[in-house]
């Protein structure tokens, strides 16, 4: 039976009956019987992938073959967040030799540098970091911010996949072993949460309408990128964590247990600003609740119950209100700013990343013909571990 749940603002959204999604992400459908099209998809995913179970030893053999006679074998970036601290643990103790890759866009928490430099210690691996100019970054931030899109995490995400193929690139890696994976991130983003994170042209466009800002120390990934790494460079970006029987509560206890990780209340809050973006912006300008996606996952993943999924949603998205006080000053400050020209960009109506230039159209246009090509069917035989 489909349930309502009521917002602070007195709003009313339908919510499914299985997992916690509801009708504040755009383009979710309900069935009969109340449940929604997010949910069912995931389960659909996970039931082809659970029969077609990747073969981990096929993977790092391959790992290794490719990476014979080189300095590394494969990349692994990391944020000091769970899943991506499990890839590099996991990487090690099966004897691969990654180069461990980190972008620092200047809102690193001391807990995640915590984390990371705990991870680089035990297993004893070389780490680069790419720091982008923060007076840099702030113009490119302050441009989105001017812009309204919601996807201004847009830039780091897209920064992070930059990073990764290029250093793949540079040392001649062929994987890239990512803590992305089914369990706790297969649910797919509603299209009015996000953006098409290959999308340089769109963040060109967006910095360039607002800011005098020339990109010069910020990576930027397009899709033209993406199919020269993919397909004639042969850079395998892998979900390194399905394959294993990956649990975010147990992986936590490892962590734990192995560098004396210390976790976040909530997933990506190991980034002050992604905290902040996720806890305070999204709710407050543009209705979104990220932890509906977070737990609904978990949930269906059967790594939570429904009951605790929603006892977590009543909380508030910060854990305490001196929390919350300490970001938002932390967040003026370095963004320097006054709180009311932050009321006033959280006032200003939403404006769609379609409405700035965009390759998104030439990217879905290219995915339908590489999908009907003899070329993606080659490659995918060639790629199924």
């Amino acid at each position: 039976m489909m349930q309502e749940n009521r917002s602070k603002n007195n709003l009313i959204y339908k919510m499914c009956s299985r997992c916690i999604m509801d009708t504040t992400a755009k383009d979710i459908i309900f069935d009969k019987n109340g449940i929604c099209n997010f949910c069912t998809d995931f389960l659909k995913r996970s039931i082809k992938f659970e029969k077609s179970r990747l073969d981990q030893n096929k993977l790092i053999k391959l790992i290794k073959l490719h990476g014979k006679n080189k300095k590394y074998d494969c990349i692994v970036g990391v944020s000091g967040g769970v899943d991506s601290s499990f890839s590099l643990l996991k990487a090690c103790e099966l004897g691969l030799r990654p180069l461990v890759v980190h972008l620092d866009n200047g809102w690193n928490s001391e807990l995640a540098q915590h984390n990371i430099s705990k991870l680089i210690r035990s297993c004893k691996v070389d780490l680069f970091t790419h720091v982008i100019n923060w007076k840099e970054y702030r113009n490119l931030q302050e441009a989105f911010f001017q812009s309204n899109v919601i996807d201004i995490e847009l830039l780091m995400d897209n920064a992070m996949l930059a990073l990764n193929y290029k250093m793949a690139n540079k040392y001649g890696v062929k994987y890239i072993l990512s803590g992305t994976n089914t369990a706790t991130e297969g649910f797919k983003i509603p299209s009015n949460w996000s953006w098409f994170k290959n999308d340089a042209k769109n963040i060109r466009a967006i910095v360039k309408k607002f800011t005098n800002q020339k990109i010069k120390t910020f990576p930027t990934f397009s899709s033209i990128d993406y199919i020269y790494y993919t397909l004639i460079k042969k850079i395998n970006w892998v979900l390194f964590p399905d394959y294993f029987d990956y649990s975010k509560e147990k992986t936590i206890e490892l962590l734990k247990k192995k560098i004396n990780y210390k976790p976040y209340p909530y997933k990506h809050y190991e980034s002050v600003f992604t905290r902040f973006y996720q806890a305070y912006l999204l709710p407050k300008k543009f209705g979104v609740d990220k932890r509906k996606l977070h737990l609904s996952n978990l949930l269906v993943s059967k790594e939570i119950t429904r009951n605790k999924a929603l006892q977590i949603l009543q909380q508030p998205t910060y854990y305490s209100h001196e929390e919350e006080k300490k970001d938002l000053n932390y967040f003026l400050k370095k963004m320097n700013w006054e709180k009311k020209r932050l009321d006033e960009y959280i006032s200003q109506k939403e404006v769609s990343h379609s409405e700035y230039n965009s390759e998104k159209k030439l990217w879905e246009s290219l995915k339908k013909l590489y999908y009907k090509s003899n070329i993606a069917k080659k490659f995918f035989k060639k790629n199924t571990y």
